[in-house]
């Protein structure tokens, strides 16, 4: 084979990869919008808005990940992960605020470096529910998100393996702790000020009641 055909192979090749690169950019890029228009749905509760972003992620990220299936070095060039990563949190923070069992990476259809790494960053997505739950004073609920946040940080620190492997997991997860000790204190000082405010209003009743007592004494 002549050069000139070698390179002319290489070229056709490389210009294929080129256009599947750039049509798959584009739609990782409407996958991580439409994923960060889910998570705001999640938080004011719009269930209807989370289905429909959530659902054009999917074909989205189908799309992307078909365009790029004949070229590896591309697919795993890592934006196409991101988009997996964004999806996954999506999900993972929906299924948890609902009340929903977790979604595996298989049923989500992405690779498991970017499904913990989802699942590391919906520990700040759930930290904001807690403190919305503590506003609206619903300190039960609170309580058990900030117990399923402890109990992914527990399943993140347990991947002990390299960057290469992982994808960066050991800083996300220590992102995730930072969250989750802020979001513990958050919660403990609520709870003591709700202690002390149940104290304080016992004391005021007894005094009330003496104060009564005393008064009704010095009439007679």
């Amino acid at each position: 084979m002549s050069l000139q055909e070698i390179s002319g192979r290489i070229g056709q090749r490389f210009e294929e990869m080129d256009r599947a690169r750039d049509q798959s950019l584009i739609n990782a890029r409407k996958v991580i919008k439409n994923c960060s228009l889910a998570i705001r749905a999640v938080h004011r509760g719009e269930a209807a808005e989370v289905e429909q972003f959530m659902t054009e992620a999917r074909k989205l990220l189908s799309t992307a990940c078909e365009q790029l299936r004949s070229y590896p070095d591309v697919y795993y060039s890592g934006f196409l992960q991101d988009a997996e990563k964004e999806y996954a949190e999506a999900q993972i923070t929906y299924r948890i605020v609902s009340g929903k069992s977790l979604p595996t990476p298989e049923e989500l259809g992405v690779d498991y470096a970017p499904y913990l790494n989802g699942m590391a960053e919906a520990v700040g997505e759930l930290r904001r529910q807690v403190l919305d739950l503590l506003r609206r004073g619903d300190l039960e609920r609170a309580e058990s998100l900030l117990s399923m946040m402890d109990d992914i940080y527990y399943v993140l620190i347990s991947m002990d393996f390299p960057d290469a492997i992982t994808r960066g997991l050991r800083r996300s997860t220590d992102i995730a702790r930072g969250c989750l000790e802020k979001t513990r204190g958050d919660l403990t000082h609520h709870s003591a000020g709700q202690n002390l405010e149940r104290e304080l209003s016992s004391i005021r009743n007894r005094l009330s009641v003496e104060a009564d007592q005393l008064l009704q004494a010095a009439l007679r």
